[in-house]
């Protein structure tokens, strides 16, 4: 047990979780991160490294693993004790602090904020049986390593943002790439769709994935099929499905924090209903809430500035400029 009692634990380590770290050092709050992946930076190391995020203030582009690279150089202003490969089960409190059990010990706390974007993921599939054949080898729900895809037929299944980015991520090193999306209209960027109309990526609309053909673990081809039933042959060589992914707060829903579905409730502090306990990020919800990287990254000095106030209520909510702190 780590009697130590650090005033702020932060359970999940993506961006919104490591620009917090980096906060409460400016607020001179000792700092402990949790996560349960066996790296930080959450869903964008998991998932998409070589992806660009484009929406971030400050960086027209940048790669996911540069950016939280940054970030984790950032978070360590704070000298955090970072804690990964580790779930978060249980909390009750005692005295003027909180008890926190994880899957492998116990922390003390004086605050928590939780960070944990959408909670455990796994991706969400065709649903085609002979899918689990081709998984980990030519099937792919998300991408770590661009090279593989070199001079390769490849066929990208959604709508959404990261199905697009990655169409035209690869049109310039794939031998071809056809995008097969179930609907009509896409969900992605406005600017990203039409970027995607005048490239060389094949768009196929108002499809589905029927079924998927090859053998030893190698795809060679897939079977689409429109409203009508009209059926259509893809030779493929990797096949990359970006359906979003199905997600679970786990053992957080028993908590008995206040929840929309699988988002925590809170208030223009980010203060759950739990006094001392906040949320930032993806992981929370408020009237008029977008989920966006840029959305938590604003949320996390809300949170950490209450938090602040929470501890010594003499403290101001209202920090001191970065531009003074740093002079």
């Amino acid at each position: 047990m780590n009697n130590e009692i650090v005033d702020i634990t932060i359970i999940g380590g993506g961006p919104t979780g490591l620009f917090s770290s980096f906060y409460a050092g400016m607020r001179e709050m000792s700092v402990k991160i949790i996560d349960s992946l066996p790296q930080l930076g959450g869903q964008l190391i998991e998932l998409y490294p070589d992806k660009y995020i484009y929406d971030v203030g400050g960086f027209p582009k940048i790669l996911a693993k540069d950016f939280v690279a940054n970030l984790v150089t950032q978070a360590h202003y704070a000298k955090p004790e970072i804690v990964l490969g580790e779930t978060a089960l249980s909390v009750t409190r005692d005295g003027d602090h909180f008890i926190l059990q994880t899957d492998k010990g116990v922390h003390l706390t004086r605050t928590i904020l939780l960070t944990a974007g959408i909670g455990a993921f796994q991706p969400r599939k065709i649903g085609l049986k002979e899918e689990v054949d081709y998984e980990g080898t030519t099937l792919h729900y998300g991408i770590k390593d661009l090279s593989i895809f070199k001079d390769q037929n490849v066929v990208v299944c959604g709508g959404g943002d990261s199905a697009v980015d990655w169409s035209l991520m690869l049109e310039d090193i794939a031998a071809n790439v056809t995008l097969v999306h179930r609907r009509e209209r896409f969900t992605a960027h406005e600017t990203s769709v039409n970027q995607l109309m005048e490239s060389k990526v094949n768009v196929k609309t108002s499809r589905a994935i029927k079924a998927i053909e090859g053998e030893a673990g190698a795809i060679s081809g897939v079977v689409l099929a429109d409203k009508e039933g009209v059926e259509e042959r893809l030779a493929v060589d990797h096949l990359i499905v970006n359906y979003g992914n199905i997600s679970s707060l786990g053992p957080l829903k028993e908590w008995g924090l206040e929840m929309d579905r699988n988002s925590i409730l809170v208030n223009t502090r980010m203060e759950t209903n739990i006094e001392g306990i906040y949320a930032a990020g993806d992981i929370t919800n408020y009237d008029g809430k977008v989920k966006l990287i840029a959305v938590g990254l604003g949320e996390a000095p809300i949170a950490v500035n209450h938090a602040k106030s929470h501890i010594d209520p003499k403290a101001r909510v209202q920090p001191l400029h970065s531009t003074s702190v740093f002079s």
